[in-house]
């Protein structure tokens, strides 16, 4: 028995070791639809970081995963905590300031957060957007995101073959 125990122990560990990592540090996610497109495209497999925002806070245009009650969305982090955010003829304004984007998007209708029942983004929360801006359920809806719900962050496409590499 013994000699059996110290032959699978090896492998007992290794599963052990890949079953944390994959529950707290990386894991991969599936892009489910086509709210990102032209970025991601749907089945793309990517590498959720799930340790991005231990040490640090969101940044503004990170692609993120956000936990809803019955799925997961992945996004973009468009407004940050504190940060007053309006688009106007598909220009976004942070704090009345015109602000490029620096990724491909969708025509983005004119939106005010006002409409979210705040002047401001409050704190520990964040206004998220696809970048399909036609087609996307996000903040604009949703309301914001509280840091909470933010999974990780995510910017590695590892499938299909064909598409690998980083997002911006």
């Amino acid at each position: 028995m013994k000699e059996k125990i110290k032959t699978l122990l090896p492998y007992i560990i290794i599963i052990i070791v890949v079953l944390f990592i994959k529950a707290f540090v990386i894991t991969p996610i599936k892009v489910n639809g086509e709210s990102m497109y032209p970025t991601l495209e749907e089945g793309d497999i990517m590498i959720l970081n799930k340790t991005a925002y231990y040490f640090n806070k969101p940044k503004r245009f990170d692609i993120v995963v956000v936990n809803m009650p019955d799925e997961y969305l992945i996004k973009r982090v468009i407004g940050l905590p504190g940060e007053h955010i309006e688009y106007k003829d598909n220009i976004l304004y942070i704090d009345e300031k015109k602000v490029d984007e620096d990724f491909e998007h969708g025509k983005t209708n004119n939106f005010n957060i006002e409409e979210l029942g705040s002047t401001t983004i409050p704190d520990n929360c964040y206004l998220v957007l696809g970048d399909n801006r036609e087609n996307s359920l996000d903040s604009r809806e949703l309301g914001f995101i509280r840091e909470e719900q933010l999974l990780g962050k995510t910017s590695l496409i590892i499938l299909p073959f064909s598409r690998i590499g980083r997002t911006n």
